[in-house]
């Protein structure tokens, strides 16, 4: 169930998908679908659409008085500077998006993202004062070869800023647990898999950070999330909410999400 300390939280990370005329048509749909003028107390919902969209993501976001939140799938470390094909912080602020994905399994398989760029990209993001989710999982190898625990530890450690350096940012911290067996697959982590590895992260982030900032960070399950299966993952106790990734493309599916989750 909802934890009324940490609420629920649910994103959309569209990945390479809905252009401008798309991001507009989304927008129209859900604006009929669902009433997100008047949120459920404790729930967020954002959206995480391409860097050619974020504009207009934004600006059809109010038109349709939608409470959605922008975000961007990744940014810079540097404010600005000789890097090529990348977007930095400052730029995301300038058009209005105040949330970034940091870590995603797909940037670390495909992109060669380590776990010393998440740690960059994370504590700049923080500085600057952004929502950053940063995401985690393991692969289905490492997951055959009980190494779960070891591998999301590693991420957390080497990943995530120290407490002594995110105490006093402006920024939010949140944790997206997606094991990378279950993202685009079809498959879904059971609600006991996905629960034991949110309770070993949260065990985590007690040593890392700290116990009373453990305890208010929300930790995100994505992997192949839909409207079928997402009450059975919210009723675990260290779930607080997802990151949707094919779901979230069609306005329909994700308003439906959204109206499980402000049923809480």
């Amino acid at each position: 169930m909802m934890n009324p300390n940490r609420g629920v939280l649910i994103a959309g990370n569209w990945k390479m998908n809905h252009g401008v005329e798309e991001t507009r048509r989304f927008f129209d749909t859900i604006s009929h679908q669902t009433s997100f003028s008047t949120p459920s107390s404790g729930l967020r919902v954002c959206l995480f659409p391409p860097y050619l969209s974020l504009s207009q993501a934004i600006e059809y976001s109010s038109r349709t008085g939608s409470v959605i939140s922008i975000g961007a799938q990744n940014a810079h470390w540097e404010k600005k500077g000789a890097f090529t094909g990348e977007v930095s912080g400052m730029m995301l602020q300038e058009v209005g998006v105040s949330w970034v994905l940091v870590g995603h399994s797909e940037r670390r398989q495909l992109f060669g993202e380590s776990n010393t760029t998440v740690h960059q990209r994370a504590l700049s993001l923080l500085e600057q004062g952004f929502h950053v989710i940063i995401c985690i999982g393991e692969t289905l190898k490492e997951r055959q070869e009980g190494l779960t625990e070891k591998v999301l530890q590693e991420q957390i450690e080497k990943g995530v800023p120290q407490i002594h350096l995110i105490k006093d940012l402006p920024g939010e911290l949140i944790l997206a647990y997606e094991p990378v067996w279950a993202i685009g697959t079809g498959q879904t982590a059971t609600s006991e898999q996905a629960q034991a590895a949110h309770q070993w992260i949260r065990h985590v982030l007690k040593t890392h950070l700290s116990p009373d900032l453990a305890l208010r960070t929300q930790i995100l399950y994505g992997g192949s999330v839909t409207p079928e299966n997402l009450s059975t993952l919210l009723q675990c106790s260290d779930i607080d909410g997802a990151l949707v990734g094919g779901a979230s493309l069609k306005p329909e599916s994700f308003a439906s999400l959204i109206r499980q989750a402000q049923a809480l």
